[in-house]
């Protein structure tokens, strides 16, 4: 049996949520962790220096539209994503497969892979589980995903099962053909809608290749089932994942689902929605989302968040961040998506350390109560310049 690339060392269980280190060949990880999204080899708008100082420890990098552009085959004559990107950290790379199914009518589904149009050109595409593998493996991400079927949201279950089967299949391929496994590890992906029972059909059958696998992620969830669906799943599957390997949460970023998902023993999470929502007017603060576009802000001169000690709120106020979105410069929404970066990589870090002091749910129950008082509380309402602090 080979040594694994990627390990995970369990430091600390408070209840079912855990405090960790993740190693990979490009560097340790501190678990639970939220990932940045950086879907074209850059998280929009950050560079490099600033995502190392808001506390990212590792990125993601998208295998679909890094093969379309500029192409993997470029990408590896540079030495890799990382050298391209000058990024030194920890880099995951998806398989492709959620880009490939969320193309909806312009794909079609085969045992031996996918047929798809691309988004750029509409020119006809086909991705495997072993090209899929191929591109990940020219990437040099430290860690690669396999090539999963991604289920609709809702799925029934008549649809989930062979989806399921086809995605053990695929799995298998996907170990067989890695060319690079001593180099980047290999994440399975259990699927199984929101029946638990399927949940564990898609786990058992991926287990059996468990010796391959860095770690597991969990497919399938925030696409559109209820929070209570979710929440559900959560709690039933991630406990039975390996203990001594990650489990990676797919595509959550709202922070009470964050916190959910560390109480039931999930140490990774990516999503697009801080650098999204950033770029929109939108974002986070301890008493809930605030939309900092509005007008009510014009006059504001308190930071997005007091308390926060982000770079932007220890050096602008609402109402110049405000003035730059809707003059469309790009410094506002840097700034923003900077904040809202900051407030979920440093959220996990908050979580870690409750974890350690054995006071998670206290941490958790106390961020929920501020986060959920949304409009009630003064520093979410406007504040004109001149009045009272």
């Amino acid at each position: 049996m080979q040594k694994l690339p990627v390990t995970y060392e369990l430091l600390k269980k408070n209840g079912n949520a855990r405090a960790g280190v993740i190693t990979t060949p490009h560097g340790k990880i501190e678990t639970p962790v939220f990932m940045p999204v950086g879907t074209q080899g850059t998280v929009k708008g950050m560079s490099k220096e600033e995502l190392l100082e808001l506390g990212s420890e590792i990125i993601l990098g998208n295998t679909y539209h890094l093969h379309l552009r500029p192409t993997d085959e470029l990408i590896a004559k540079f030495g890799g994503l990382h050298k391209f990107s000058a990024w030194e950290k920890p880099i995951l790379t998806d398989s492709g497969g959620f880009q490939v199914f969320s193309l909806g009518t312009i794909r079609k589904i085969k045992e031996e892979g996918v047929e798809f149009a691309s988004h750029l050109d509409g020119s006809k595409r086909f991705i495997s589980p072993e090209k899929s593998i191929e591109i990940q493996n020219n990437l040099g991400s430290d860690i690669v995903m396999l090539f999963d079927e991604c289920p609709p949201g809702q799925s029934s279950r008549e649809y989930l099962i062979p989806s399921i089967e086809r995605t053990t299949r695929w799995a298998k391929r996907c170990v067989t053909y890695h060319k690079r496994p001593t180099e980047q590890g290999l994440f399975a992906i259990v699927q199984g809608g929101i029946y638990e029972d399927l949940r564990d059909k898609s786990f058992d059958e991926l287990k059996e290749m468990d010796e391959s696998f860095s770690g597991y992620a969990i497919g399938g969830l925030a696409v559109g089932e209820k929070k209570e669906d979710m929440y559900r799943i959560l709690k039933h599957i991630t406990p039975k994942l390996p203990e001594n390997k990650p489990r990676y949460l797919m595509g959550v970023g709202e922070p009470l689902d964050m916190l959910e998902a560390v109480e039931h023993g999930v140490d990774m999470m990516d999503c697009v929605q801080p650098t999204r929502i950033g770029r929109h007017g939108t974002v986070f603060t301890k008493y809930g989302k605030l939309v900092i576009k509005n007008a009510s802000y014009a006059e504001d001169d308190r930071p997005l968040d007091d308390g926060c000690n982000c770079y932007v709120c220890r050096n602008y106020k609402r109402g110049y961040i405000r003035h730059l979105l809707k003059a469309g410069e790009i410094l506002g929404q840097r700034l923003t998506t900077y904040h809202n970066l900051y407030f979920l990589v440093n959220l996990m870090k908050n979580a870690r350390k409750a974890i350690l002091e054995d006071k998670f749910i206290e941490f958790k129950e106390e961020f929920i109560k501020n986060y959920s008082l949304g409009k009630q509380s003064e520093w979410i309402n406007p504040k004109k310049i001149g009045e009272n602090k």
